[in-house]
């Protein structure tokens, strides 16, 4: 990976958000992209957001609808990419949603869901390409979160999710170093997009106070350092110094980490009682 030129890259989750400057920034750097997402319109629009990257190559940039929680049309959207595109040299699995609430109020269904979109949506994907990559190589980035490597107040299901992105990423790069398949697993903090949006309407104060600590990144930012850590094939790629920071943190001194998350809480829950 020393060169994106011409590589073939699939982008799940690739109509907004992080997933779309990622495709961004690939197609700018010559590899032709196949963005995958739900949402036909925010496909669309995303397509010609990409072609508007300025590019050298004559390269190619397409989008197919699939929903990933849905492993049926995982394999039959990703036989016909492959059968007209290839097999992939670049796979970035970021789908996924959140919708932050009080654990009591997190039904079971949100929670199914959110594994199946979060987890299991990463799941199918790898495991549809992952035998037919071992034929070539390649690289593989699973976009997990700072609250996949801290539980954090309000994101029960998602950091449950997130968590587990990361386990399977850390499995899944020591299975496939012999086949010269790399995996990394991205792990950006609060980033200013249509999702992070979304979250915000269903926050507990609680776990809106813990956020603001952390900044908010910008979704160029943090497909830069993405590509950055494809580069160097770094295991773990925490975006922002503030992510860095905490992820340091909270590997040497956890308790610390959870004092700062408490008083953040206990002064909104005191204001609270007011």
């Amino acid at each position: 990976m020393n060169t994106l030129q011409n590589k073939l890259a699939y982008v799940i989750g690739g109509s907004s958000g992080i997933g779309l400057a990622t495709a961004k920034l690939l197609f700018e750097h010559g590899s032709n992209v196949i963005i995958f997402s739900r949402d036909e319109q925010k496909q669309v629009h995303a397509v010609t957001e990409i072609k508007k990257q300025p590019s050298g190559c004559r390269n190619n940039i397409e989008w197919l609808q699939m929903d990933v929680a849905d492993r049926g049309v995982v394999d039959h959207v990703l036989d016909g990419a492959i059968q007209r595109h290839g097999i992939p040299d670049i796979l970035i699995n970021c789908a996924g949603r959140a919708y932050p609430h009080y654990f009591e109020e997190i039904s079971y269904r949100q929670f199914e869901e959110t594994m199946r979109i979060n987890f299991y949506g990463i799941w199918h994907t790898t495991q549809k390409l992952v035998p037919l990559m071992k034929t070539k190589g390649g690289y593989i980035v699973n976009v997990s979160s700072i609250a996949g490597l801290i539980g954090v107040f309000g994101l029960t299901d998602y950091c449950a999710s997130k968590f587990a992105i990361i386990g399977f990423s850390e499995a899944l790069r020591s299975e496939l170093k012999a086949y010269n398949i790399m995996v990394s697993v991205l792990c950006p903090p609060d980033t200013d997009t249509p999702a992070f949006e979304v979250e915000n309407r269903t926050k507990p104060d609680e776990t809106r106070a813990i956020s603001e600590n952390a900044g908010l990144m910008q979704p160029e930012d943090v497909a830069k350092a993405l590509i950055k850590g494809i580069r160097k094939k770094q295991a773990l790629i925490i975006p922002g110094i503030e992510g860095k920071f905490t992820g340091l943190a909270k590997r040497l001194a956890p308790n610390v980490v959870e004092w700062v998350m408490d008083r953040s809480i206990q002064r909104v829950q005191r204001a609270q009682k007011v």
